[in-house]
């Protein structure tokens, strides 16, 4: 490729624009980012790239033009690149819900630009420019979405590229995306926002000083529900319907471990908790994860 766009130079666009330049895929990578403060740290890192100030001519001639951006923004970045896209451009995003977006892409988009969407599975708690890491990606799944009108062409130049990044690529339509994705990773958020909203109800309702004494369950969550708002804001509200089922799962699955609590049912209990571990198991074998320790200090 020559030239790549990467719109949203946060914590995976500045990760993208890292590795991009380390494997050295385009020979020119150009960022549009409209927040004074991350502009500010990509010229305090000396990001390999070129800033642009606004869509113009620069966007007609990239190959690939990459969405690293909160999927709400997705209808207005789009409007505005319209007037440059044409066939010679392949546009993407990153975004972790796909049904809703794909409707807005389809809407939007001008019909002569190439779209493929793309999700890898990677990312932190925290943001921005300096937390990027040209590590990112490496090993780490990225979800292709293929839909019947996808065309094989750009989904396997698109794959090729994720491949080039580090990452292992598996292909799937929206919907079954948005489904896992609801139990795997949207329903562990939306747990992990209300187990640290509990305890600082518990510590306002007690008058504990309660957070002083976090063990590692409540630290471990914290750390999760410190991921940026806004992307989790438009990720609860685009896949509402799956989550919606996975949080009814949810309670259900809640209910039946206190009836085993308060019935001491310890049978019942024991095999839930033994069979729980088994999921680590599986996602150690599986190189997801090590084995080794953890205490939250990484």
């Amino acid at each position: 490729m020559q030239n790549i766009l990467v719109i949203g130079c946060g914590l995976l666009g500045s990760s993208l624009v890292r590795k991009i330049h380390k494997r050295k895929i385009a020979k020119n990578i150009y960022v549009f980012e409209k927040s004074k403060k991350y502009l500010s740290q990509i010229k305090q890192l000396k990001l390999p790239c070129k800033i642009i100030r606004k869509f113009d001519q620069t966007v007609s001639k990239c190959d690939l033009i990459i969405l690293c951006t909160p999927m709400s923004e997705y209808k207005n970045i789009i409007n505005k690149l319209n007037r440059n896209l044409s066939l010679e451009n392949l546009v993407t995003d990153i975004g972790s819900s796909k049904i809703e977006s794909q409707k807005i892409i389809k809407k939007f988009l001008t019909k002569k630009t190439n779209w493929v969407s793309g999700h890898p599975i990677a990312g932190s708690e925290v943001s921005g420019p300096s937390n990027g890491l040209d590590t990112m990606f490496n090993n780490k799944w990225c979800v292709l979405i293929k839909e019947k009108d996808t065309k094989i062409k750009q989904l396997h130049k698109l794959k090729k590229f994720w491949k080039k990044i580090g990452s292992k690529v598996v292909i799937m339509n929206s919907e079954k995306h948005d489904k896992i994705f609801s139990i795997t990773s949207h329903l562990p958020h939306l747990v992990a926002y209300n187990l640290v909203k509990s305890a600082q109800d518990f510590e306002k309702k007690q008058k504990f000083d309660l957070i002083k004494y976090s063990a590692g369950g409540l630290r471990d969550f914290s750390r999760i529900a410190a991921s940026n708002e806004i992307m989790w804001r438009d990720i609860f509200f685009n896949n509402r319907n799956n989550i919606s089922r996975a949080i009814d799962l949810f309670i259900k699955n809640l209910l039946d471990f206190k009836s085993d609590i308060m019935k001491k049912n310890e049978k019942r209990l024991v095999y839930k908790l033994i069979n729980s571990k088994k999921v680590r198991s599986k996602i150690i074998q599986l190189k997801q994860d090590t084995s080794k320790p953890d205490f939250g200090r990484n």
